[in-house]
């Protein structure tokens, strides 16, 4: 096995158009448990962790772009109060060694259903940047999952960044799993609040072949709480709202039964997670406090 390690972008993407085949690396967190378990034998390895550019975060205004090899224990530290709900899905991956090596950029690559910072990012309208010697596009992260573990990337690309605006509401993740972090999640959720377009994003996890947006459960929510006059009020949500909430992000998975869970079970949790990840998110809007599962 071949094992390349550029120390620019422009070195890794030249390598890439001429070797499509080559597997590209930054943590290792999911690229190594393969080669250990004989499970995945690539002709070579493309090593990231060399080019400096991928390893930073900026802000462009009220957009903050997050380099793909920028470790999950940075976005916890340095972007927990402007990315409140990738922080909270970064903490519970793995274990303090896993998120200082693993990545947002990797997660996004290996494109696994079960990917914990995925219901963040559709949730938030993140757009993914990749790059190719012939060019750089930008992918809407919703629209950048195409089935299990199969991405819109073609075979010359890298993932280069991801943008999202900062928070302007408050914004929640869960999952379920046998315990809370060090897990893969047998079904996840995400939702944010975004009061100043009177909008709610709301994806889920681990419970389709790909991470998908809520978008009935985002059209309900967001009409009820504008038609109402809760935005500005903040008044406390009916339970029917939440309950009615719930079982419109469990219709949107389509799960199965495996060694984790049941379909059943996992629409089931989602309803769950979905009901009790929007009462603490309306609590801070309401100016409750900050409460979280993670």
């Amino acid at each position: 096995m071949d094992f390349l390690r550029p120390t620019t972008l422009a070195e890794a993407l030249a390598a890439k158009a001429e070797r499509p085949d080559l597997v590209p690396i930054a943590g290792g967190t999911d690229v190594m448990v393969e080669l250990n378990f004989d499970h995945r034998r690539p002709p070579g390895l493309l090593d990231l962790t060399g080019i400096a550019e991928l390893a930073r975060w900026s802000a462009d205004g009220d957009v903050l772009r997050v380099g793909a090899a920028v470790p999950y224990a940075r976005i916890v530290q340095d972007l927990g109060d402007r990315l409140p709900g990738l922080a909270m899905a970064s903490r519970t991956v793995g274990s303090p060694q896993i998120r200082n090596r693993g990545t947002v950029g990797g997660n996004l690559g290996s494109a696994s259903p079960a990917g914990d910072t995925h219901p963040v990012l559709i949730a938030g309208d993140a757009v993914v940047e990749v790059a190719s010697a012939r060019g750089a596009r930008s992918i809407p992260a919703d629209e950048f999952y195409l089935g299990v573990k199969r991405s819109a990337l073609e075979p010359d690309e890298l993932i280069t960044a991801v943008r999202l605006a900062a928070a302007t509401g408050p914004q929640q993740f869960a999952k379920v799993g046998t315990r809370n972090a060090m897990v893969i999640a047998v079904c996840s959720f995400a939702v944010s609040l975004h009061p100043e377009r009177l909008r709610v994003g709301a994806a889920v996890g681990s419970a389709a072949p790909t991470p998908r947006r809520a978008s009935a459960a985002e059209e309900f929510l967001s009409a009820e709480l504008t038609s109402a006059g809760l935005w500005e009020s903040r008044e406390p949500l009916p339970d029917s709202v939440q309950r009615r909430f719930g079982e419109l992000v469990a219709e949107a998975a389509s799960p199965i039964d495996d060694v984790r869970g049941s379909a059943a079970y996992r629409r089931h949790a989602l309803a769950v997670l979905a009901r009790r990840s929007l009462g603490w998110a309306w609590r801070e809007h309401s100016g409750g406090g900050n409460e979280r599962c993670a």
